[in-house]
């Protein structure tokens, strides 16, 4: 135990004769002892309620209230306060119910060995600090499991909240991805290294893909007619420049209105998005 502990370490003396406080003092103060001393027991209760005392010897034969009385009383109001009562060989029958009911922690007798009543209130103390270190302890663990279970619900919270944000988002995607798919144009998204990566069922019905295959994954060069390609190599996707409403004749004689426009306005993606509606001219 180092000398900071050991000075705030609190003792309680209670007798009602000041000799025998006197020579209770003198044998306890080359332990550091904070000692606080009562010449009654109505003088301890007092004392107890401005100090915080770790252990209370108190001598059993005093006047108004005898020292087994006053123990019940900090049993009481002070539980976790070690409690050791002095007393004759004659007065151990009257002392006996108290320590039979832990209102007494200690009992020794009159007169008595300075070692061992020096060895008997450092253990107290060291059962007092003790209880205190597992409460403090039990506390600290107590209030971590409610922090814990605060955040367990925050994030079981965040979890619920983002798996709906998910499965509206899945939604509205399913949603876009059946109009896309039914428009009466044709959609193609091409990237940066001109791989198409996106289309709809119009611009497969255009470019004359079988039913079971898709264009997603292929090259530009490998689907698309000379006249889109070279209207491609106008569209400058870094520079976001747009190609609107421009009419391209293919070589079987289909007239499309063709709208091209870089991809990124409301995304990352890099690339280019195709937009063809076919028509017949007049």
């Amino acid at each position: 135990m180092t000398e900071l502990a050991q000075r705030s370490r609190t003792i309680l003396l209670v007798d009602d004769e000041n000799n025998i406080i006197s020579a209770l003092k003198r044998t306890l103060r080359r332990d550091g002892y904070s000692i606080l001393t009562a010449n009654s027991g109505k003088e301890g209760l007092a004392l107890l309620t401005q100090y915080e005392v770790g252990v209370i010897v108190s001598d059993q034969r005093m006047p108004l209230m005898s020292g087994v009385e006053f123990l019940r009383k900090v049993k009481l109001l002070y539980p976790k306060t070690l409690r050791i009562v002095l007393s004759g060989y004659t007065e151990l029958e009257s002392v006996t119910g108290a320590i039979n009911e832990g209102a007494i922690c200690k009992f020794l007798t009159k007169p008595w060995d300075d070692d061992l009543l020096r060895d008997n209130i450092r253990e107290a103390f060291l059962q007092y600090e003790m209880e205190r270190e597992n409460l403090r302890l039990s506390q600290a663990l107590q209030s971590a499991n409610e922090k814990l279970s605060l955040l367990n619900q925050n994030l079981e919270q965040k979890v619920a909240d983002k798996t709906r944000e998910i499965t509206h988002s899945i939604n509205l995607l399913q949603i876009s991805q059946e109009i896309l798919e039914h428009l009466p144009i044709g959609i193609i998204g091409i990237d940066d290294q001109n791989i198409i990566v996106a289309s709809n069922r119009r611009a497969e019905v255009l470019f004359r893909q079988p039913p079971a295959s898709c264009l997603l994954g292929l090259m530009v060069s490998d689907v698309l007619p000379e006249a889109l390609l070279q209207l491609l190599q106008g569209a400058d996707s870094d520079n976001f420049v747009r190609l609107d409403d421009s009419i391209v004749r293919l070589a079987d004689g289909t007239s499309m209105r063709v709208l091209i426009s870089a991809m990124g306005d409301s995304s990352r993606s890099k690339g280019i998005i195709m937009v063809l509606s076919p028509f017949k001219e007049t």
